[in-house]
């Protein structure tokens, strides 16, 4: 369920940009209200249908000037490019493979459909076009390892209230076999449990396959792809102390200038996905993180224990890493998900993803958002 939308605390940032603009409001309402912003809108079918039926791709002009138009690759690309003044697109539904091998930070390494690479090779060629976002911009997110690379920068952030935020402790697993797999995850502060998760973070079919290891034995003949990432479960303050999450996990959406939030349920904790293991023979759980996560009913994990998890979120910690993420990745519209660590209340940032559907925040509050960030990213690359 979405938590309410509070302007006082998560719209901060633009709060005060507004304040210091007032005396131009009435001026750029007056452009808006006679310039009509062309947006190309690029995604598979499923996602478009349902970005649709909730009102994004309306049939005439929003309030704000956009005028949406379906793109498509079954038609010659470059008369629709040429009709349209912003591109909007979901590159990571048209990934066809990625090669991180030689761990290079180009977007070279990801391997597109022929319709994407036509429209690379355009937006390569037109640089003052508005595309919303560039693919050197979106690849972070596809690769695990340097996601969480970027996330170790959150250390110079200001602490909250009373914790920190940060990413996991990570360690890049290229052999489950290594004889020295114990003295490699105790170098990079881990202890079991465990999640492992392929390198590659979207838009191939085995990049939300997943394990739950549970001792180093565990690692031996996993079927996740490597390189893979092995995180450390967020069930794991330090070496054999377990700090639990309670089962709760914030998702954050960032829509331009806009941070908003929704609560939903995640793994157990340590204790009760050991006992999972135990009763499926000591075996790592694997799971596939889109279809089915590890979960339990039992109710010491549940109730008053995620409600005090959610007591002690601090959505301007948050709200500060959300604009700090906007400055280093120069996305338009992503999300993160973020756990609390009960005792120490560190939050920590678990995953990244581009242009999520954010259909967690009400459809009246999220599209309008949604709408302006579009006209302020093509209203900036004007200046």
């Amino acid at each position: 369920m979405a938590s309410p939308y509070n302007p006082e605390r998560v719209d901060r940032g633009s709060k005060e940009k507004d304040r210091e603009d007032e005396h131009n409001d009435r001026s750029v309402d007056e452009e808006l209200s006679i310039t009509t912003v062309k947006v190309g809108y690029l995604m598979k079918h499923s996602r478009q249908k349902d970005f649709a039926k909730r009102g994004t791709f309306p049939d005439g002009v929003t309030p704000n000037g956009l005028l949406f138009q379906r793109l498509s690759f079954e038609k010659p690309l470059l008369p629709q490019l040429e009709d349209v003044d912003i591109i909007l697109h979901k590159a990571t539904d048209e990934i066809i493979s990625v090669d991180l091998r030689d761990s290079t930070e180009s977007s070279n390494a990801i391997t597109y459909t022929k319709g994407m690479q036509e429209l690379k090779r355009y937006m390569e060629q037109h640089v003052e076009c508005c595309v919303i976002d560039p693919l050197d911009k979106i690849y972070p997110v596809v690769d695990r390892l340097k996601i969480q690379q970027i996330l170790n920068g959150l250390e110079d952030l200001p602490k909250g209230r009373c914790c920190s935020i940060r990413g996991p402790n990570f360690l890049k697993v290229d052999d489950f076999n290594d004889p020295e797999m114990d003295q490699r995850l105790s170098a990079a502060k881990l202890s079991f449990p465990s999640i492992v998760k392929p390198q590659v973070a979207c838009g191939v079919a085995d990049a939300h396959s997943m394990a739950i290891v549970f001792k180093s034995e565990d690692f031996k003949n996993l079927s996740v792809p490597l390189p893979a990432v092995a995180q450390a479960s967020m069930d794991i303050l330090a070496a054999f102390e377990y700090v639990n999450h309670s089962s709760t996990l914030f998702k954050i959406y960032v829509i331009g200038k806009k941070v908003f939030y929704a609560v939903k349920r995640s793994v157990p904790n340590a204790d009760i996905l050991t006992k999972m293991a135990i009763e499926n023979g000591s075996s790592p759980l694997i799971f596939d993180s889109l279809k089915s996560l590890p979960t339990s009913t039992d109710s010491l994990h549940g109730g008053e224990s995620s409600r005090a998890t959610s007591d002690h979120f601090d959505i301007d910690l948050v709200t500060d890493a959300a604009y700090w993420l906007t400055r280093k990745l120069h996305l338009t519209v992503f999300g993160f998900d973020v756990v609390v660590q009960e005792g120490s209340n560190d939050h920590v940032i678990v995953d990244v993803n581009y242009l999520p559907s954010f259909k967690e925040v009400p459809d009246d509050i999220a599209i309008p958002a949604f709408w302006d960030a579009l006209r302020e990213k093509f209203e900036s690359m004007k200046i």
